[in-house]
């Protein structure tokens, strides 16, 4: 099975309109022709099994012909992070943790941060390539690149971790910290990780101190880690 994204269709639709660059994939790389079958997904949870009926590099179209449908979890895993430095380490973090299973991304804007700009553009292309490539039919959202201070300050109902390098007696394993079936809101800092002030500001929002290894990990290691924990934890 191959899935194509399409965010522009719900169950109202008879047809899918391709826009040109997903038309151009379809006709130019991968060579399909009329009447072959494609499933899509809108990214938010709906999949349709379509036949081919326009093939254009510029507008393909398909007919639907039945819908699939997956539910959303029973969790929700928003981590924000640090861009590291490299940007393909980021990416690398974004591709697994979808393909993994997180719902939700903030890029950081940390004391430490080494990258002050994201490109949202590409990051939200990666994302979408990492969805169809585990066949997800559920899209993480990314935000825009924000405050370290804003982001810890703001409300949030659920078990809110940060994760640090610091010697602290109130830390805990990740593993041991959370509960099943919870909304919960990680956050992974930069290259040299949180400064103190920023540890003490997560604290006094009631955030837990937590450990994700007995090793140090990178910043986009640790963020991958992170989801695999969480994911984890709902089947166990």
């Amino acid at each position: 099975m191959q899935l194509f994204y399409q965010p522009h269709f719900d169950k109202s639709n008879e047809n899918i309109v391709f826009d040109p660059q997903e038309s151009k994939h379809i006709v130019k790389v991968l060579r399909k022709k009329s009447r072959d079958i494609l499933w899509i997904t809108n990214g938010k949870g709906l999949a349709a099994k379509a036949e081919l009926f326009q093939i254009n590099q510029k507008k393909c179209e398909a007919k639907i012909l039945e819908f699939d449908y997956q539910e959303k979890s029973k969790f929700h895993l928003h981590i924000a992070i640090s861009p590291t430095k490299s940007n393909d380490r980021f990416e690398t973090f974004l591709e697994k943790a979808t393909e993994i299973g997180i719902h939700e991304i903030t890029p950081l804007l940390t004391k430490n941060s080494e990258r002050k700009k994201l490109n949202l553009e590409r990051s939200e292309r990666i994302v979408q390539s990492a969805m169809k490539q585990s066949l997800k039919y559920h899209l993480p959202k990314i935000n825009a690149l924000t405050s370290y201070d804003d982001f810890v300050r703001e409300e949030f109902s659920g078990q809110k971790c940060i994760a640090h390098c610091e010697d602290s007696n109130q830390k805990k394993f990740l593993f041991n910290a959370i509960d099943s079936h919870q909304n919960y809101r990680i956050l992974i800092g930069p290259e040299g990780d949180f400064n103190l002030e920023e540890i003490e500001l997560a604290v006094q929002n009631n955030y837990q101190e937590i450990s994700l290894s007995s090793e140090r990990l990178r910043t986009e290691t640790a963020a991958i880690v992170a989801t695999h924990i969480v994911s984890l934890k709902q089947i166990i």
